[in-house]
């Protein structure tokens, strides 16, 4: 049920983080996964923590940039689109403007500019699209209204292309991880007293990892998924409990 032999699988945002975990869940799954970052070259990210491009393809392509985003060619074959892109701004700059702006473009327009541009794709191939929310969608988050806002539109559009595109032959599901560390949360989990103080409200007491959530992804890409549709899968440890 996991063996994704000869299935193709584009990972947005996959060079690093989250992203780069699931890209690498799904090469192990045996399947061809293309991933796109924002450096010119995967030989960029070199010994960068939280990125292993080893067996990946890569392309650079800037999805928050729309004139990148349409000339970026669409694979040939496209059997799993995973959209893992995301940004974060600290000192109240999601407050502003610009830094409002940036996150909103990466996190949530991107998304359905990229659903939009491969959803015929998705369709030859009778695909599944997987979105990645946060739990952030479902409470406040000190600091980061743009943030939250976004993956909370994440999850609203998860259901509506869900919803959309059924009759296409596409399945539509989001992952909203808890705390992982990741280079977008260094300013928790490398902060000893934020760190103890979010680890605290986690039931199981621990942050998860990129692979914990790559599992889920894995699971709602694959033939045992085949009835769920428009759902965000909530991967947390307890913390939204």
């Amino acid at each position: 049920m996991f063996d994704f032999n000869d299935k193709h699988v584009l990972v947005v945002g996959g060079s690093s983080g989250i992203g780069n975990g699931i890209a690498q869940a799904f090469r192990q799954a045996g399947a061809a996964v293309e991933v796109w970052g924002t450096r010119s070259t995967a030989d960029a990210y070199g010994d960068a923590p939280g990125s292993d491009l080893t067996g990946l393809g890569y392309r650079c392509v800037d999805v928050a940039d729309r004139v990148q985003l349409d000339r970026a060619p669409v694979p040939d074959a496209l059997d799993v689109l995973v959209l893992s892109q995301g940004a974060v701004l600290y000192k109240r700059a999601e407050f502003e403007a610009e830094g409002w702006d940036r996150v909103m473009d990466v996190n949530l327009r991107s998304v359905m500019d990229c659903a939009r541009k491969f959803r015929t794709a998705l369709s030859s191939a009778q695909g599944s699209a997987i979105l990645i929310s946060s739990v952030s969608a479902f409470q406040a988050n000190r600091g980061n209204p743009a943030y939250a806002a976004a993956k909370a539109g994440v999850v609203s559009l998860t259901r509506s292309l869900a919803e959309a595109w059924a009759a296409d032959g596409i399945r539509v599901n989001s992952v909203a991880p808890g705390l992982v560390e990741t280079k977008l949360t260094k300013a928790t989990t490398e902060r000893p007293d934020r760190l103890a103080a979010v680890l605290s409200q986690i039931p199981l007491g621990r942050a998860g990892t990129p692979q914990e959530i790559a599992s889920v992804t894995l699971f709602l890409a694959s033939p045992l998924s085949t009835y769920i549709f428009g759902q965000t899968v909530v991967v947390d440890g307890g913390l939204t409990l």
